[in-house]
């Protein structure tokens, strides 16, 4: 009988992971992929996304055409029996079922890590996928067609007032992308300046951009200080009731917009698994990214408490860590296939690139540190050069250069989050 091997989760470590496999096992090995998506995101061009400079479609890679000798299949695993070999999947649409399997490969990455703070799930939203990515830029230029209109004051205020909160990359990139785009976008709104524009950083942290230098983050600080970016370190949002916006600070206001992406965590799908966790709820694995006291079981990614070999303690959640650990992972599940012996993870961080907006960039390479446009430059460069299959690559090496000849698209396509609202609009029985 075939060996089976499930993969559970579509994202860095499930994709990379199954590509290696499929170029390096035999084809009496049968390979299942299980994602709620059938596409994989390549979050580092999520704000280029947002901000227009890339098209959304680009910045994800199809499961199904780039793995062909993979059954890949839409839903999610309910359920773990690891002793018995069988897991239950629940497609997208139909009655749970079971499968079996001989080595499982749990890849399900992280979600946002959420507080309980009054009005955060109803007011705010994340950036770890490309649907927030577009709903992002949607609402951003839709609240300047909203402030250009509008009569009363306070109401344009609230429109015109952005908060993210956590400054890690994601929040950093995001902001400064997406107030580049607004910046740009006032051209064409006569009673809006960007003047007339809040744009607020919120973190809990004493600084910016921990993964760079205390430098290279006064830089970062100093740069968006001058876009009128307000950067508050060391202050917690408190309230988001009613976009009312509450700070330990004590400042109060009104946010139209509201960012959340202060941190992570895995996937909840890790406690159905039955698999060892570690104290911050990941799966616990081994230097060779097999769950820590589990055969046939192998995990890695933002999910897996990885030891950090190079550097001490653990693996940090970065895609830096993943696609290399979802390499190493193939590889190791290929030669325990074989035979052979699994080789350890272990990964030097080279460093870190990160795009303040078109043009402008921070980054520290092996030691070397940039800013300015030799930044960004360095920043596509190593992430064009990271995104998976040439066609992707192709794409988005395309949409920056037609960008080069033409100016930046500033339409708002808000409608796109109420898809049936004009027909139901003429149809008055329907709810």
């Amino acid at each position: 009988m075939a060996k089976q091997i499930l993969i559970v989760g579509g994202g860095y470590v499930g994709l990379y992971a199954a590509l290696e496999l499929q170029r390096t096992v035999s084809r009496d090995v049968a390979i299942t992929l299980v994602s709620p998506e059938s596409y994989m995101t390549y979050q580092p061009f999520l704000p280029e996304a947002a901000a227009g400079s890339l098209e959304p479609r680009h910045v994800v890679v199809a499961l199904r055409r780039v793995l062909p000798r993979v059954r890949v299949v839409n839903g999610s695993v309910s359920g773990v029996r690891h002793d018995d070999r069988r897991a239950t999947i629940t497609p997208l649409e139909g009655e749970p079922y079971d499968v079996e399997y001989d080595d499982i490969v749990l890849a399900v990455g992280s979600v946002a890590r959420t507080l309980p703070i009054p009005g955060l799930a109803e007011n705010a939203i994340g950036f770890k996928t490309v649907e927030e990515a577009i709903y992002l830029r949607n609402q951003v230029l839709e609240c300047l067609d909203i402030a250009a209109s509008a009569t009363d004051s306070a109401r344009k205020r609230e429109q015109l007032t952005f908060v993210f909160v956590g400054a890690g990359y994601a929040g950093i990139e995001a902001l400064a992308e997406l107030e580049d785009l607004a910046r740009y976008a006032c051209r064409y709104y006569p009673t809006v300046s960007p003047a007339d524009m809040r744009w607020v950083m919120v973190d809990a942290a004493d600084r910016i951009l921990p993964e760079l230098s205390p430098g290279l983050a006064r830089y970062t600080v100093e740069q968006l200080e001058s876009r009128g970016i307000e950067v508050l370190v060391a202050t917690r949002l408190e309230s988001a009731t009613d976009n009312e916006i509450v700070l330990s600070d004590g400042q109060r206001f009104q946010a139209a917009t509201l960012v959340w992406t202060a941190g992570v965590k895995a996937n909840p799908v890790v406690n159905v698994t039955g698999m060892p966790l570690d104290e911050r709820g990941r799966i616990a694995a081994d230097e060779f990214l097999r769950v820590r006291g589990v055969g046939g079981a192998w995990t890695a990614g933002d999910c897996a408490g990885v030891p950090d070999l190079a550097s001490g303690g653990f693996c940090a959640p970065t895609a830096q860590h993943a696609v290399r650990q979802a390499r190493r992972l193939g590889q190791n599940l290929a030669a325990h296939i074989n035979g052979r012996a699994p080789t350890a993870y272990r990964h030097k961080n080279v460093g870190s690139v990160a795009s303040l907006g078109l043009y402008k960039g921070v980054a520290e390479v092996y030691g070397i540190r940039l800013r300015g446009f030799p930044a960004w430059f360095m920043h596509r460069t190593y992430h064009v050069s990271r995104v998976p299959t040439l066609n992707r690559k192709v794409r988005v090496l395309l949409d920056w250069t037609t960008a080069l000849f033409f100016r930046r698209d500033v339409v708002s396509l808000g409608a796109l989050h109420r898809p049936r609202a004009a027909f139901a609009k003429s149809n008055p029985r329907l709810p």
